[in-house]
């Protein structure tokens, strides 16, 4: 399925992201805490393919039996699994899988089996108001391959194994986004005001607006990843505001009293990148007059955000990869390893996996800076958001340029709902400045925007294909009729319908049939 989030996650990208929380969860608070980290990640896991599916086959009821299978086995396969059906009854679902997503080395973390319990069990209990998932065999433990049997009535699941399920709510969920959207605020004003005591008209409070469901799972996601140490990938088009959200991560981590380094790799010459990043020592080449520090020993014990990463040259990806795997690194023409410990977060605007396709990228880099994945929605996709970031923009140009602008008309929002915003928030952040300058009241009754064409109605567009279709219809018959010399009978056997269509068709595009016969 095109456009579908479950096509996106592959069984590297769930692995390396699973893994990860969970060895963070067994460094701070012991082995013991695994399985309660695998409830928690396979419940809130749950809740969100079941709304993927739910989106994607417009089904706002409760799931039947067939549906229910078609979800679980699509989870299970999308991450690698070789999952089927065996059998299903209104009181129980069987299924089997040749093939473990966590590969040959589940049989040393068996735990992991859970995960498959709580997913299964999580979304029947949701649907059916009850679930009991039994793994009668299992890879993990070295059965050879996995029979799963998912209960779904109690009186049917009693005196058979396994773990039950009634309530699905998420382990950590978040009700109110607005809550969270405060508390990632407030710690992106802290950091600000620390680092700007002289506030100036140039920079301007951080804010990140989030009315849209999209964003709003944006923010989530960044509660969640935050306090990790895992290095983060942000995709999403020019001006859509990926920075802003590296920098919301940064606040929201221990490293926030550390500093966060943005840097735009695609605005550093190929021949200085290496240096900028990595430093270098006096001597190393001509001009370099005194020892440089880079940017990675100057964010230390912070955030090193890499926008445009993927015009990395092939030579600083190579230095990159390193960082990130030893945490260690060498100035250029210097022969001292360093230690650095920088959480490194990336931004690209491009497709980094055709770029690997293509050689353009390191693959091994690409899934070292991938381990979790942030797509930013263009501003085209985020209707709610836009009257709340033209009121915020307003306000902060009301202080650039001393105006009391408090509103735009209906117009001029009409105006803006309309446009497409190819350079998302940026472009809408410039249109208004640009705007702004010639309103001398308190409200922005006009707009200097051109609107694209008007595209076509429907009606419109289905009256030019039937046009269409007779005109090629009618060309095609007189063809075959000029071929077989008005002969009706061959005509009809040409075009592969009955002799009595083709007098219907003639009539139809008043075609003479004497026209065509041989005298």
């Amino acid at each position: 399925m095109n456009n579908n989030p479950l096509s996106e996650l592959t069984p590297d990208f769930f692995l390396q992201t699973f893994i990860l929380e969970l060895m963070h969860a067994s460094e701070q608070q012991g082995q013991k805490h695994c399985e309660q980290l695998i409830e928690h990640i396979a419940k809130t896991a749950g809740c969100f393919f079941e709304e993927t599916y739910r989106e994607n086959t417009h089904k706002n009821e409760q799931l039947d039996n067939e549906s229910y299978t078609e979800l679980i086995l699509g989870i299970k396969n999308n991450i690698g699994g070789k999952f089927s059906l065996v059998s299903s009854t209104q009181d129980c679902i069987t299924v089997t899988n040749s093939r473990c997503p966590f590969g040959e080395q589940v049989t040393n973390f068996p735990e992991l089996c859970r995960m498959t319990s709580s997913v299964f069990g999580g979304i029947a209990a949701r649907n059916f108001g009850y679930a009991k998932v039994d793994i009668k065999k299992s890879i993990a433990r070295k059965d050879g391959k996995c029979d799963v049997c998912i209960y779904t009535n109690p009186q049917a699941a009693k005196g058979q194994r396994g773990m039950e399920y009634t309530d699905t709510t998420p382990v950590k969920e978040i009700n109110d986004t607005k809550e969270l959207q405060c508390r990632i605020e407030t710690s992106m004003q802290r950091l600000w005001q620390k680092q700007n005591r002289k506030i100036s008209e140039k920079h301007q409070p951080p804010a990140i607006i989030a009315k849209s469901p999209m964003m709003q799972k944006i923010l989530e996601l960044i509660e969640v990843i935050a306090p990790t140490l895992a290095t983060v990938l942000i995709q999403g088009q020019t001006g859509a505001g990926k920075e802003l959200i590296a920098r919301a991560i940064h606040a929201m981590s221990d490293r926030s009293h550390k500093p966060f380094i943005a840097i735009n790799c695609g605005a550093i010459p190929e021949s200085l990148i290496e240096s900028s990043l990595f430093g270098h020592e006096k001597g190393a080449f001509t001009g370099a007059i005194e020892v440089h520090e880079g940017y990675f020993e100057r964010a230390e014990g912070g955030t090193l955000f890499l926008d445009e990463v993927d015009s990395l040259s092939p030579a600083a990806q190579t230095r990159l990869l390193r960082v990130i795997q030893e945490g260690e690194l060498e100035r250029v023409g210097g022969k001292q390893t360093l230690a650095v410990d920088v959480r490194i977060i990336s931004a690209t605007n491009q497709n980094l996996e055709d770029l690997v396709k293509q050689d353009r990228f390191r693959n091994d880099l690409y899934y070292r800076i991938n381990v979790v994945r942030l797509s930013i929605p263009p501003l085209a996709e985020r209707p709610e958001d836009l009257p709340y970031l033209v009121q915020l923009i307003i306000q902060r140009l009301n202080k650039r340029y001393n105006k009391q602008v408090e509103s735009v008309s209906r117009e001029v929002m009409k105006k803006i709902r309309a446009y497409h915003w190819p350079g998302n928030v940026r472009e809408l952040e410039n249109v208004l400045e640009r705007n702004i300058l010639f309103v001398s009241g308190k409200e922005m009754t006009e707009l200097d925007l051109e609107l694209p064409a008007k595209t076509k109605s429907m009606g419109e567009w289905k009256d030019e294909k039937e046009h269409a279709l007779t005109k090629i219809e009618k060309s095609f018959l007189e063809t075959a009729l000029k071929q077989h010399y008005g002969n009706v009978k061959r005509v009809s056997e040409n075009m592969g319908i009955t002799s009595r269509a083709v007098y219907s068709k003639l009539k139809k595009h008043k075609i003479n049939l004497a026209d065509f016969r041989v005298s």
